[in-house]
Formats: structure tokens, C-alpha cells, sequence
């Protein structure tokens, strides 16, 4: 299972597990829709920085990625020219 997928029900399980809570709580409309508007823009909130910092670990990893393919690609053409030129 991806985290980025795990993040997602996270998210999802939580919103509707609040959104359950609220509504069996006893008050009145007006309380449960401002306390449903409030905890929405939390876990809106709350879903944005975790998609965030996946975002920048993954940035990182492609750029960790791209330096070893780079060296990678260095080696392999340092050997093929060794094959090419067995004098130098």
C-alpha cells in the first residue's frame, strides 16, 4: 500500500468519523454546521500538509534517483571507453 494512498483514507476515515460525531452530538443546527464547517477546513488543513511533505520527500528522492543514474551513466561510459581505447 503507497503512503500517499494510506494518507488519502486517513484523511477520508477521519472526516467522516468527525462528521458521525457531530451529527449524533446533542446541540443545536446552527452549532453542528459551525463546528462541520470548522473541522472540514481542519482536515482540509491537515490533509494539504501531509500531502505537502509527501511531496517534498518525493521530490527528494527523485532528485537522489537522478544523481545516481547520473553517476551511473558516468561509469558506464568511462568503461566503455576503457573497452574502446584498452591504451589509455
Amino acid at each position: 500500500m503507497s503512503i500517499g494512498r494510506f494518507i488519502a483514507g486517513f484523511a477520508i476515515g477521519s472526516m467522516v468519523g468527525g462528521i458521525i460525531g457531530i451529527l449524533l452530538a446533542p446541540q443545536s443546527g446552527e452549532e453542528t454546521r459551525e463546528q462541520l464547517a470548522d473541522k472540514s477546513k481542519e482536515i482540509c488543513e491537515k490533509a494539504h500538509d501531509a500531502v505537502s511533505e509527501i511531496q517534498t520527500k518525493a521530490d527528494g528522492i527523485v532528485s537522489d534517483m537522478q544523481s545516481k543514474g547520473d553517476e551511473l551513466i558516468s561509469k558506464l561510459q568511462d568503461l566503455i571507453n576503457k573497452q574502446k581505447n584498452p591504451e589509455a
